[in-house]
């Protein structure tokens, strides 16, 4: 359970029943001392859906707890003993899937001349049209020489999409996740190991594909290991996953460095989402 007040937000643990909190000045000290390249502004990712009113006090709410944060990284930085003093820090947009809150929120946050800004509050049930709806609502309207990061996406189609439409930074489980679960991302589309057509395919996961799983394996005896219950599998597919991934982002850095992208946007957004 978490309370959300002005000051921060309180957690009731799940174990022994204490009251946790964190806020702004909070969250940032934890990052300082994980001495990460960038520290993410402490926001409010409200539920989807929300309403308006909701969703613009949350708005509001988000954007003083940014300021807050600023000042304490600040104080953070320029400590003597701080472990990275060059910390960045990324605000986060918020606003639901209401475009009118969306884009008053990165007018005011952008004001800030931050490192880098951030699209939040997506990818959490919304449709995949909606997302792109937001994206393209936000995005004449974030800093045009900062990153742009979209949160917790996504599929590679998904991927595909945001760059069209101006993101440049991504994070997501799904790669990983979907590996541990016998779901393949590859050239092709998306496969699922566990149906029978599998059972005797000598074929690597994807005949495209170097990495060191499909070097080495098969599609039938990873799932056999599967089936037998060896944690070998979830290891080899979450190895294609991430190489996928990586090269994936590889290819489209390419395209746009090339100024191709907008062909291989077309072609892959047709491919990458299908069941093989």
């Amino acid at each position: 359970m978490r309370k959300i007040k002005e000051e921060g937000v309180y957690f009731s643990s799940h174990i022994d029943g204490r009251k946790l909190f964190i806020g702004p000045e909070e969250s940032m000290q934890i990052q300082s001392n994980l001495a990460s390249t960038i520290a993410m502004a402490f926001d409010e990712c409200v539920e989807n859906p929300s309403t308006h009113d909701y969703a613009k006090k949350s708005c509001e709410r988000t954007v003083r707890w940014l300021y807050r944060c600023r000042d304490e990284l600040a104080l953070q930085n320029n400590k003597e003993k701080t472990i990275n003093p060059r910390q960045m820090l990324f605000g986060i947009n918020q606003g639901s899937t209401f475009e009118d809150l969306r884009i008053e929120n990165m007018k005011e946050i952008a004001e800030l001349e931050l490192d880098g800004y951030a699209i939040g509050g997506l990818a959490v049930g919304e449709t995949a049209e909606d997302m792109y709806r937001i994206i393209e609502a936000v995005e004449p309207y974030m800093p045009e020489d900062k990153p742009r990061y979209l949160m917790g996406v996504g599929t590679p189609v998904n991927i595909l999409e945001a760059v069209y439409r101006g993101v440049d930074i991504f994070d997501c489980v799904m790669p990983s996740r979907n590996a541990r679960h016998g779901h393949i991302f590859t050239w092709q589309g998306r496969r699922n190991l566990f149906n029978e057509k599998y059972a005797n395919d000598a074929l690597p996961l994807d005949q495209n594909c170097d990495c060191p799983t499909c070097r080495n394996h098969s599609r039938a005896y990873i799932r056999h290991l599967f089936k037998s219950g060896e944690m070998l599998a979830m290891r080899l597919c979450v190895i294609h996953n991430l190489y996928f991934y990586n090269t994936l982002l590889q290819r489209i850095r390419e395209s746009l460095e090339n100024r191709t992208f907008a062909s291989f946007h077309r072609k892959f957004t047709n491919i990458l989402d299908k069941r093989v």
